[in-house]
């Protein structure tokens, strides 16, 4: 992801972090529907933030086996939990990619947002977390 660094927040009697703006900048070759296009890079980034901040398979270390049966168990994000969430990208056309110079982006908007939560998280904090969700247990 590049651009501006996600912007965080941190309330300081809880703890409780929140993902106040993200802004996302893609190279995605030729954009054929903006709309979708955009749906497709912010549903992206808030993956992004479900994968930095909530999503955690537990996993059974004698038998490789996720063990969280059901998704109660596995937090997602809202849309309370999600702030601002810009998306920009290069309109450009990519001859080597199809005939009509487009490309797939399903995914691409997860590419490096919770890398850059991570290091916002830092920027607040001074605490350097590299292991997933980043929980209040980590940033003690």
């Amino acid at each position: 992801m590049r651009g501006r660094s996600p912007q965080v927040r941190i309330d300081a009697d809880l703890g409780q972090l929140r993902v106040a703006r993200i802004v996302g900048a893609f190279g995605a070759s030729r954009i054929l529907n903006e709309k979708a296009a955009r749906s497709q890079f912010m549903g992206g980034m808030i993956w992004g933030i479900s994968f930095a901040l909530y999503e955690h398979g537990v996993y059974d270390e004698r038998l490789g086996r996720i063990v969280n049966n059901n998704l109660a168990e596995y937090h997602v994000p809202t849309n309370a939990d999600a702030g601002t969430i810009e998306t920009l990208w290069v309109n450009e056309v990519d001859d080597h990619a199809s005939p009509i110079g487009a490309k797939g982006i399903g995914e691409i908007g997860i590419t490096g947002a919770a890398a850059a939560i991570a290091n916002a998280v830092y920027h607040a904090t001074g605490k350097r977390v590299r292991d997933l969700p980043i929980t209040l247990e980590k940033r003690l």
